[in-house]
């Protein structure tokens, strides 16, 4: 994709919160999505009776708290006691709750296109060199920050089957909040964020095989069809290339002292099993954990990616 598409498509139009010349716009954008923002993630928890199967009345909670803060995460009653190929029913069900369909086959994911995450055993090959399929801790990131621009991920489900026996806690951040804290601390920051080549991800290769090329583009950018604010973006230090740019080295270093300082819009939520993380991708890690077998305790969670955002937010 050309920087002349990425301009044209993929930045803002004139006008509107995400202007960087259109203060009053911004500023009534900001005061309303800040008003009676939750405080922490419990505030952000629906109670479902049944996740596959979720009523209007739970669905009205947990899309009134996705247009106010992007996410919402369900629990269902009673616990999870499903089994594992029960519950990829209950996660697809839920996707198509509210909206989503597109899936995003990535790589290593099962072939319905839903992602077990879980340490990988000896025999998966594939995964045992990908953090996720591991215990160890992943850092802030949004999903599929390497995709390419028209297959960015936009839609994100994880749904937690079996916890481990301890860790594997998420943080959870709203890319819409950190984009105030950054413009309110640095307009021009957004600006550097939102070059056409703040980001580049090399490619990617598996025993000499190239998987995917290069994936270079912003930071902030704006969902093609809604105009509403999508991000992309790994706080990972190996495989990542940034703009040559003092003022973007500046707005990076923004990013990760928001993200791993004291924000209070930053909330951590450690899923049980039947509960889920439904979201327009947000910003989010995951600290290492440790199972034990012998206990019943095998982290598993499954993660739905979606090319769509979810409908009417």
């Amino acid at each position: 994709m050309t920087t002349t598409q990425t301009q044209d498509e993929y930045f803002f139009a004139a006008g509107g919160p995400f202007d960087l010349d259109d203060d009053d716009a911004y500023a009534r954008w900001r005061d309303e999505k800040l008003a009676d923002y939750p405080a922490s993630a419990g505030d952000l928890v629906v109670e479902v009776n049944d996740p596959s199967k979720i009523n209007d009345a739970e669905f009205a909670a947990m899309m009134a708290l996705v247009r106010k803060t992007n996410m919402a995460l369900y629990a269902t009653v009673g616990g999870g006691v499903s089994t594992a190929p029960a519950e990829k029913e209950t996660i697809r069900a839920v996707g198509a709750r509210f909206g989503l369909h597109n899936l995003d086959s990535n790589l290593h994911a099962d072939d319905d296109g839903i992602t077990p995450l879980h340490i990988a055993a000896a025999e998966e090959t594939g995964r045992l060199r990908y953090i996720p399929y591991s215990d160890r801790p992943i850092k802030w990131h949004t999903d599929g920050y390497y995709n390419l621009l028209d297959r960015q991920i936009h839609g994100l489900l994880l749904h937690c089957v079996c916890d481990s026996m301890e860790g594997g806690e998420n943080q959870l951040l709203d890319h819409e909040v950190l984009y105030i804290q950054i413009r309110e601390k640095n307009p021009d920051y957004v600006r550097a964020l939102m070059h056409p080549e703040a980001m580049m991800i090399p490619e990617n290769v598996e025993d000499g095989k190239k998987i995917r090329g290069d994936r270079t583009g912003p930071v902030f950018m704006r969902h093609p069809s809604s105009g509403a604010l999508h991000m992309r973006y790994t706080m990972r230090k190996r495989n990542i290339v940034w703009r040559d740019d003092p003022l973007l080295s500046e707005a990076v270093a923004c990013l990760e002292d928001l993200m791993n300082g004291e924000n209070p819009y930053v909330f951590g939520h450690r899923m049980s099993p039947g509960q889920g993380l439904v979201s327009n991708n947000v910003l989010h890690d995951r600290a290492g954990f440790a199972d034990s077998p012998d206990d019943g305790k095998v982290r598993l969670i499954y993660r739905a990616r979606y090319f769509d955002r979810i409908a009417n937010t």
